[in-house]
């Protein structure tokens, strides 16, 4: 059953782990989920942040495959790479270096942050980790617990659209790309552990 909490409480219930736990962070593109994960950061000693982003695939191999006008969407991360880093955070206990995806240069960048062996809470954000589908569904076991901010869809367009409001094609990735995205994400997730009814941005 889904329990709807606050930032707080969420960040209270975090604090103080011993061993090493996974935390999934999900929602649709806008809701601000690199957002409640510095928070909770800030909150939560021994914390460290994994973003979903890190995993993208790079431009030319978008390009390649035909899929670089749907970067963001499903099918445009490296999924079994982000599998295997989940199972080094539960099974490794030395120093784990870790993509970060770079929004200036929109690129993510190899080894870029490293999780140390001293990290209990794995913040681990992304939109699709709770997605109903075969290729995201493994990534559920290896989570201790899931969360998901829950922001209406007319919320979550507004944001979308300032954000690429510069873009002379940010309308046109609003339409063709985020939203799709963010109603396969609100249609197509499985219900987490714990749900937050607003978004912290």
């Amino acid at each position: 059953m889904t329990r709807t909490m606050t930032i707080e409480a969420l960040a209270k219930d975090l604090c103080g782990i011993q061993t090493r736990r996974l935390i999934g962070i999900a929602g649709p593109p806008g809701a601000g989920k690199s957002t409640l994960a510095e928070r909770l950061q800030a909150r939560i000693p021994h914390s460290a942040i994994l973003p979903m982003d890190g995993f993208h695939y790079d431009d030319a191999v978008l390009i390649a495959r035909g899929h670089w006008d749907r970067k963001g969407a499903p099918h445009t991360f490296d999924v079994a790479g982000l599998r295997a880093m989940l199972h080094r955070l539960r099974g490794e206990g030395g120093e784990i270096a870790v993509p970060v995806f770079d929004r200036d240069l929109e690129i993510s960048r190899a080894a870029a942050r490293v999780i140390g062996p001293e990290v209990k809470v794995v913040l681990v954000e992304g939109n699709y980790l709770l997605l109903d589908d075969p290729d995201w569904a493994p990534l559920r076991p290896l989570l201790d617990m899931t969360v998901m901010l829950d922001v209406p869809l007319p919320v979550l367009e507004q944001r979308l659209r300032a954000r690429w409001a510069a873009r002379p094609d940010g309308a046109a990735k609003v339409e063709g790309n985020d939203l799709p995205n963010a109603r396969r994400v609100i249609e197509g997730s499985v219900p987490a552990d714990v749900s937050l009814p607003s978004s912290p941005a």
